[in-house]
């Protein structure tokens, strides 16, 4: 049975998709990017800045679902400027501990709103 995952901790879905799907043990995260949560802008600055952002609005729908980033499995991390990899993950370790999750990472030519970090996951209670 799968039941949808909805929070005030992230960003409202500004499409036809959910924040999250919950499948058994299993939660789907549909991929955030650094929009605050109450004023739905992205937060100013750099990389440093947008991941902390993405992260934090990541951790708001794991909670809503009773979990944390120690139940995440996979993450995908999509990226405008792989030049600034070391920025994002000095702040990506900051919240996943050893072991750590499988990881993709990948370039892209744009994202939403002009973002420069999205981030999916994929948590199993």
């Amino acid at each position: 049975m799968r039941k949808v995952i909805a929070t005030s901790e992230a960003p409202t879905a500004v499409g036809p998709y959910s924040q999250a799907i919950a499948a058994g043990n299993t939660l789907y995260c549909a991929g955030q990017i650094p929009l605050d949560p109450v004023s739905g802008d992205i937060v100013p600055g750099g990389v440093t800045e947008q991941t902390t952002r993405v992260l934090e609005n990541v951790g708001g729908v794991l909670r809503a679902n009773g979990m944390d980033y120690s139940h995440v499995v996979k993450a995908t991390v999509f990226m405008t400027d792989l030049a600034h990899f070391a920025d994002m993950n000095a702040v990506y370790a900051k919240y996943f501990q050893a072991p750590f999750p499988a990881r993709s990472t990948i370039q892209v030519v744009a994202l939403p709103r002009g973002a420069q970090v999205e981030i999916e996951v994929v948590a199993v209670a």
